[in-house]
């Protein structure tokens, strides 16, 4: 893969993907309007939003799985056709795409080949995925007797057997175990070290926290915000700390906090913990009531989106 990004050093200030003002259309409902985004060069970008956002439909656009009705899609500074021209894309589908009754080997071999690969290409490519994966070992299996961490991890080899620079994944994570988890950010770990870009969608929001340098958020089929996590918090939520007492009993109410119904948690807020934390407790003392617990909880990626997106349930 480096000699490949060593050739594009020409167009290196170039977003690696550009999304402007794509609309697209199923009969009378607008799947997205006007959406935009920008995976830029070596970057992980996480694509966030409610079931139903438009997430998936934007994928499939960039994929060349849908067309859309209006905007624009570039790809290392060039506009992409509605179809093909994507070969420095690749793309790993929430669902599992891989073959049941032929083994990790065969699954390979096969998606390969989709990929342009024959001969030692193929080969090499083949042996690098089966050692990526953690799976040389279990190569002659069947892939349906793989558990499902096994499966998620053979079906992101498929997805990039060719070494693709920009890599899109729609729910990697899905229904696998924490061990499982940490070897595929592992895996995608050594391929965004190796050049990839990476734009990945999950519903997981400590993942996006955990492994994406930046984040875009959509609802109702656009962009709503972008930016790093400490940027969406200071435009949003704010950086003060929620600090949540937890009394012995009812206590009073104070000038500054809320209360829980029944009186046995207070709740303030604060910029300097260290601070100003004293203080809050001995007010509390003076009160007459008895701290038996407290919580001190930053603002987070959940409470973003929560303030962005709503609490109401999307189906």
């Amino acid at each position: 893969m480096s000699d490949r990004i060593a050739t594009l050093g020409s167009v290196e200030a170039e977003a690696a993907l550009m999304v402007r003002d794509v609309v697209k259309r199923f009969g009378l409902t607008t799947a997205l309007d006007h959406a935009g985004l920008e995976l830029r060069r070596g970057e992980r970008l996480a694509l966030l939003g409610p079931n139903g956002a438009g997430k998936t439909t934007l994928v499939r656009c960039i994929c060349g799985r849908a067309v859309p009705d209006a905007g624009k899609i570039e790809m290392l500074g060039r506009r992409l056709p509605p179809s093909g021209g994507r070969h420095e894309l690749g793309f790993v589908p929430q669902e599992i795409a891989l073959y049941p009754d032929l083994t990790a080997r065969e699954n390979l071999e096969a998606f390969g080949r989709f990929h342009g690969l024959t001969g030692s290409k193929l080969r090499q490519a083949v042996d690098w995925a089966l050692e990526w994966t953690g799976l040389a070992d279990r190569a002659g299996d069947l892939t349906k007797t793989y558990s499902s961490g096994m499966k998620r991890r053979v079906n992101i080899a498929c997805g990039v057997l060719h070494r693709p620079l920009i890599l899109l994944l729609d729910e990697p994570t899905v229904g696998v175990d924490p061990q499982s988890r940490d070897r595929i950010f592992t895996m995608l770990d050594e391929l965004w070290g190796q050049g990839t870009s990476i734009l990945l969608t999950t519903h997981q929001l400590e993942e996006a926290e955990q492994q994406c340098d930046r984040i875009v958020i959509i609802d109702h089929g656009h962009a709503i915000a972008e930016g790093t996590l400490a940027e969406l918090i200071a435009n949003t939520v704010g950086t003060k700390r929620k600090v949540i007492f937890t009394l012995a009993e009812a206590g009073p109410k104070l000038d500054g906090m809320t209360t829980d119904g029944d009186g046995r948690e207070l709740v303030a807020e604060v910029e300097d913990v260290a601070l100003e934390l004293p203080d809050l407790l001995i007010r509390i003392r003076e009160s007459g009531a008895r701290v038996r617990d407290l919580e001190v909880h930053p603002p987070s990626l959940h409470s973003v989106f929560i303030h962005l997106t709503g609490r109401e349930l999307r189906e």
